[in-house]
């Protein structure tokens, strides 16, 4: 795992969020103890190379500019659109709280509507193909917070 950043370490900029069992997370704020059992994914759960419909939406409406933001907005997004398979520009608003210093916020709106298009002419929800397991199987080293027992970035 590469892609999830440790980004404020108190729940407000989204940079760190996964799923955990399915729901999104800000990672920075779940003691690390608190996710063994539990199922958790990460942006490279929704596909390895790129090709899941919500990542093609977002490359194709050139949302990342510098990137730091990129897989917490896209985990957030993915929980949306599992949420809601049409979501307003209202849930949208609610939901993607995440914080974007290059302020795509525009084109993150757009590629949320253009990739729920897609799935919903495809007839086709939000799946997400790969399981990243369970921490206690896949855990190798827990890298970044000064925090005792929070885990930030783990690489597997």
């Amino acid at each position: 795992m590469t892609s999830t950043k440790f980004g404020c370490g108190i729940g407000q900029c989204g940079a760190c969020t996964v799923h955990i069992n399915g729901v999104a997370t800000r990672s920075c704020l779940v003691p690390f103890a608190s996710t063994i059992g539990t199922s958790i994914t990460t942006i490279e759960g929704l596909s390895r190379n790129g090709t899941q419909t919500l990542q093609r939406a977002w490359l194709e409406d050139n949302v990342p500019q510098c990137g730091y933001c990129q897989s917490g907005m896209l985990m957030a997004a993915a929980a949306l659109l599992h949420q809601h398979d049409s979501p307003t520009d209202e849930q949208i608003n609610n939901s993607i709280t995440n914080i974007c210093r290059c302020r795509t916020y525009p084109r993150v709106r757009a590629a949320i509507h253009k990739a729920a298009a897609r799935m919903h002419a495809a007839q086709n929800p939000i799946a997400f193909p790969i399981s990243i397991g369970r921490w206690g199987a896949i855990l190798k080293t827990v890298q970044g917070s000064k925090a005792a027992g929070y885990a930030t970035e783990v690489a597997v």
